[in-house]
């Protein structure tokens, strides 16, 4: 009878653990999801993406047409600032 309730208390803790351990998969896949929505809403991450608004905002200005011609840095400096 004592083997039989420690065997028990192995398959109990046996559970316990595959509960716990499945609760922290689920947790860590959900730590994935919130950390790509914070990304993509406030810019930049860490591999160099940027924010889908300013690359928005570039490509339609790209397909407007240009207001000025640069002929050097100088020039391009002086209108910029």
């Amino acid at each position: 009878m004592f083997w039989h309730n420690k065997s028990n208390m192995t398959n109990r803790t046996f559970l316990k653990t595959t509960k716990l351990n499945n609760e922290i998969l689920s947790l860590k896949e959900e730590i994935k999801v919130l950390r790509s929505v914070i990304i993509g809403l406030l810019g930049k991450d860490k591999e160099g993406e940027y924010r889908p608004e300013f690359v928005e905002k570039i490509l339609k200005t790209s397909k407007e047409n240009s207001v000025g011609v640069f002929k050097d840095k100088k020039t391009f400096l002086k209108e910029i600032s």
